[in-house]
């Protein structure tokens, strides 16, 4: 467990290799006590520091084979501020190590409760769901990242695309959902909805007991990126990333 001052002295060089796009050290190695709380504790720090309405969260590790790269049992999660949005076009030189993942964004139209949330609930408080690329990156040496490098790191999110289309959760079988992300035209990686914990809505229920133990509710209108379908891959200056899901449309993304 860290101190205040740590945990603000971490918070701090998160902020400032994002600033400089300068990468740091993994915070396991400078603070060798850090544990999984003060690193949701660094990143609400960081969150707070933006002061940036916060529209969403995003769900990471939420694959089996992630989960056991890093030796954890549990996902991980961040917070969707609203100058994360993308509108079509991503400045490659904003970022460090920037990545894609192909995502089914749950637009929420109700309240989810917290403790004892379950899918039928989400699916319930679900208007739509989207197709969506979350960009990721990280502030540490070349993605050297433990859990408790991520969780600090807003859970190594940095952006987010949705497509236009709008489809009910109740016209598609999430789970189902087959992905295909092409760069520059060529498949770089496929997936389905069901590589994301068996189901995409079994992650946001996870996500909403979980916030809800350090006092945060997903509300009506919030955005949930709940886990990619298909593996990360690097964003080059110039790429152009076309993402299509099966029943539910598409999404592009360009890096400048």
């Amino acid at each position: 467990m860290l101190t205040i001052q740590k945990r603000e002295a971490a918070a701090e060089l998160l902020r400032v290799a994002e600033r400089d796009r300068v990468p740091i050290k993994p915070l396991v190695e400078l603070y060798p006590e850090i544990d999984v709380v003060d690193a949701y504790e660094i990143q609400l720090l960081n969150v707070r520091h933006r002061n940036r309405d916060v529209i969403g969260h995003k769900v990471g590790l939420s694959s089996l084979a992630m989960q056991q790269m890093m030796g954890v049992d549990e996902p991980d999660y961040g917070h969707l501020l609203d100058d994360m949005q993308l509108a079509g076009t991503a400045d490659a030189s904003a970022y460090l190590y920037p990545r894609v993942e192909v995502e089914i964004a749950f637009l929420l139209a109700r309240d989810l409760p917290g403790e004892g949330c379950t899918v039928e609930d989400v699916l319930a408080a679900t208007e739509f769901v989207a197709p969506a690329i979350e960009l990721i990156d990280s502030r540490i040496e070349n993605w050297r990242i433990g859990l408790q490098d991520t969780i600090a790191d807003n859970a190594s999110s940095a952006g987010f695309m949705l497509g236009s289309e709008r489809v009910r959760p109740s016209e598609l079988d999430i789970g189902a959902v087959a992905a295909t992300l092409r760069r520059n035209g060529e498949v770089v990686a496929e997936g389905r909805g069901d590589a994301v914990l068996g189901d995409p809505a079994i992650a946001v229920a996870w996500l909403a007991e979980k916030v809800a133990s350090f006092g945060v509710r997903l509300l009506a209108g919030d955005i949930v990126l709940p886990g990619s379908c298909t593996r990360a891959i690097d964003a080059r200056p110039g790429d152009e990333f076309h993402a299509e899901f099966a029943g539910l449309g598409s999404v592009d993304l360009k890096f400048e």
